[in-house]
């Protein structure tokens, strides 16, 4: 029975006429030659198009009325592909390739035409033969889920895994992750893995794995090659550093935020230039942050009453009152300019500060520090007990807060915590 999933109508009499299903490349003569693979429609789409990815890795929507012909290239293979046994090399040194999910974990489902977290590390590892070149990679599937569903609770079950292998023959571990919230478990791992000896790079990619355009590849072997090479330790984010092919850039995992939807360079350090540069084969270290080792003290824990709020005219100061209500030991604010909430919530800020929650500022602005001595305003909330947090990323406070507070005695312990800088949250 051919595939014909979504199709309907007179879509579905076109393609069973041509006899064309689902997953097959095609080749589409109309206004213009088209060649790619035919994708599904979905529950609620017309009966007058056919969608087709081109080789670009975009899909297209072609108006049945108007294709002069269409011819079947290759036929969809439902078999399940043999994976290749990757070599081992005694020369080589050995990494850990950790499978959390998300698009570099991804491929189409030609069922739904959605992208689905199918790869497991083995057919990532299998997928880019090169980094058997580099390195032997063991692989392990710890769990698969888009980033959007991750929890605190899979940052503590990634820190137990990684700090599980610290005392093992690997050079250096991968964390294949999503992008979505990639820079939030990045914080996670530096703050609970704090001093840790080994480099940690979490790699993802803007664009499926079995795509064309796939930036899987490059982001996997710049990784592994940074690892081997780049003698450091410490939590990275590998990621294109541009559209092109060209360089890799490894951040920091305090320092890094997702600035693009889509772009293959979507991730950039904040406050400074990436901590590494892979480019050419060669690694380029950036001097600019002084980074100073501690010992190896991992804290793997976290408590989750931590609000981020971020200001902005018109915000109802009530909902400070619901935080307490609610049960929050800390609120995490994204003030705007130089760490600033209008005078509107000052009554409700003292409050929270009377009832022992711990207050930071952060700001709304991409760049710069948070100053609460330059105007009267950022004064009075000093007053008031909230405190700057220098040039830390929101997220990345909120973070670093779930993890003091779940390190912590009492506030104070907490305090001290938040305004110590453990993994380059501070820079300079």
């Amino acid at each position: 029975m051919l595939n014909h999933g979504g199709y309907r109508g007179k879509s579905l009499a076109f393609l069973q006429k041509n006899s064309v299903r689902v997953g097959d490349v095609v080749k589409v003569m109309a206004d213009s030659s088209y060649s790619g693979i035919l994708m599904p429609r979905y529950e609620y789409s017309d009966d007058e198009h056919i969608v087709l990815k081109l080789k670009s890795g975009y899909n297209v929507g072609l108006e049945i009325d108007k294709i002069k012909k269409i011819e079947t290239e290759s036929s969809t293979n439902m078999k399940k592909e043999n994976l290749p046994q990757a070599q081992i090399d005694p020369k080589l040194p050995r990494l850990l390739l950790i499978s959390t999910g998300g698009t570099i974990a991804s491929k189409i489902d030609y069922r739904t035409g959605g992208v689905t977290p199918a790869l497991t590390a083995a057919e990532l590892n299998a997928a880019v033969p090169e980094l058997g070149k580099i390195a032997n990679i063991d692989t392990e599937v710890l769990f698969s889920e888009y980033s959007e569903n991750l929890l605190p609770e899979h940052w503590k079950k990634i820190a137990e895994k990684i700090d599980s292998c610290i005392r093992s023959e690997y050079k250096g571990i991968i964390v294949a992750h999503g992008t979505d919230t990639m820079q939030y478990t990045a914080a996670a791992l530096s703050f609970t893995l704090a001093g840790i000896t080994i480099p940690v790079a979490l790699v993802g990619s803007q664009r499926s794995s079995d795509r064309p355009s796939s930036d899987a590849a490059l982001n996997l072997i710049s990784a592994a090659k940074f690892l081997i090479e780049s003698n450091t330790s410490g939590i990275y984010v590998v990621m294109h550093n541009s559209t092109n092919d060209d360089e890799v850039a490894c951040h920091w995992g305090t320092r890094v935020r997702k600035n693009h939807t889509s772009k293959r360079n979507a991730f950039q350090t904040i406050g400074g230039s990436p901590a590494y540069i892979v480019k050419n084969g060669t690694i380029e270290k950036n001097l600019q942050f002084n980074y100073v080792k501690r010992e190896y003290t991992p804290r793997i824990n976290f408590d989750t009453r931590v609000a981020l709020v971020k200001y902005y005219p018109g915000l109802d100061p009530k909902i400070i009152d619901f935080i307490i209500s609610s049960g929050y030991k800390a609120i995490i604010f994204e003030g705007t300019g130089l760490g600033h909430i209008g005078k509107i919530m000052y009554e409700y800020v003292d409050k929270a500060k009377k009832k022992g929650l711990f207050m930071g500022m952060t700001s709304q602005c991409i760049d710069g520090m948070v100053r609460m001595t330059v105007y009267e305003s950022g004064r009075d909330l000093l007053n008031l007990g909230i405190i700057p947090l220098s040039n830390m990323i929101p997220e990345t406070a909120l973070v670093k807060a779930m993890w003091a507070l779940g390190n912590s005695k009492n506030p104070e312990e907490m305090e001290k915590l938040m305004k110590e800088n453990i993994a380059l949250e501070f820079s300079d």
